[in-house]
């Protein structure tokens, strides 16, 4: 069997100068860069000129679709060092155009008012089967170039608690997931936070799809993610399994708007998560 990706390896940056940096996309990818990516990679850029803060916010735009084969630069601008928040901006560039920015908050660790709302109440990972698994034996009649693709290890594990979202049918514009990192991270707190974001990319989109009996392989859909907020409330372990309850509770003008929470096992609210994007029919005549 295939080792499962890496993602501390995949999302690595090379620093070409003080505040600039440089990272690739997996071989394997597909047509475009996946958007988690690009968000887990700015975080991790920002972080790099970050010492001693822990990222509490991060809100992002995707401009203009990845190129998977060329590399992405990273040109962080050190906005403020406060007494007690760090802010950055940071520009993702290709071929010398804006692909994707990014503006990430930085606090310095403190105590303060807690309060969150509960986790809702579903079946847990271990009674739910995995997401690919389930992927696999949908697609047995598919293009052999898609079922390959399908196929190979995953680097965060799912476990859909109800039905999939590629699954038949009409079906309410909510969501839950279990997801997790499938190869270790380490010990760095900063790298789990990067990867939870890179993870809180899946499933979005498909959430707003979910009443309107489309999906990703859905002739003529058109579909991007057009802007990602995520908020960290509590350091976690991505290692161990996070549940992602998502709901739409707009989809206007050929935008879908998602809304996340992502638990812990022990219940609590770990990070929180917005999204914006693109999902539309192509009319045969339009034009792009």
């Amino acid at each position: 069997m295939d080792t499962p990706e890496s993602l501390p390896e995949t999302l690595s940056l090379e620093r070409l100068e003080l505040n600039l940096f440089r990272g690739v996309s997996p071989s394997m990818g597909p047509g475009r860069i996946f958007g988690g990516q690009v968000i887990a990679q700015s975080l991790l850029a920002a972080y790099e000129t970050v010492e001693d803060r822990v990222c509490h916010s991060l809100h992002c735009y995707f401009i203009r679709p990845g190129d998977p084969r060329v590399p992405i630069v990273f040109d962080v601008d050190r906005s403020r060092d406060g007494g007690t928040f760090t802010t950055r901006r940071v520009v993702a560039i290709q071929n010398g155009k804006q692909i994707f920015n990014l503006a990430a908050s930085f606090q310095v660790l403190e105590e303060g008012f807690e309060h969150q709302a509960p986790m809702p109440d579903v079946p847990g990972p271990a009674d739910l089967e995995d997401d690919s698994v389930k992927q696999r034996k949908m697609m047995e009649k598919a293009p052999e170039e898609m079922r390959k693709m399908m196929s190979r290890p995953r680097p965060i594990e799912m476990r859909s608690v109800g039905p999939s979202s590629w699954s038949k049918g009409p079906k309410p514009a909510e969501n839950s997931v279990w997801f997790r990192a499938t190869a270790p991270i380490g010990a760095d707190p900063h790298m789990h936070q990067v990867i939870m974001a890179y993870a809180s990319d899946m499933n979005m989109l498909s959430t707003a799809m979910r009443p309107h009996r489309v999906e990703w392989q859905t002739p003529g859909l058109q579909s991007a993610s057009l802007d990602h907020a995520m908020w960290f409330h509590k350091p976690s372990n991505f290692n161990e399994w996070h549940l992602y309850h998502q709901d739409s509770p707009s989809a206007s003008g050929g935008r879908g708007f998602v809304r996340g929470s992502i638990y812990d096992q022990k219940g609590d609210l770990v990070a929180s998560v917005t999204q914006e994007g693109l999902i539309r029919l192509r009319k045969p005549d339009a034009k792009t």
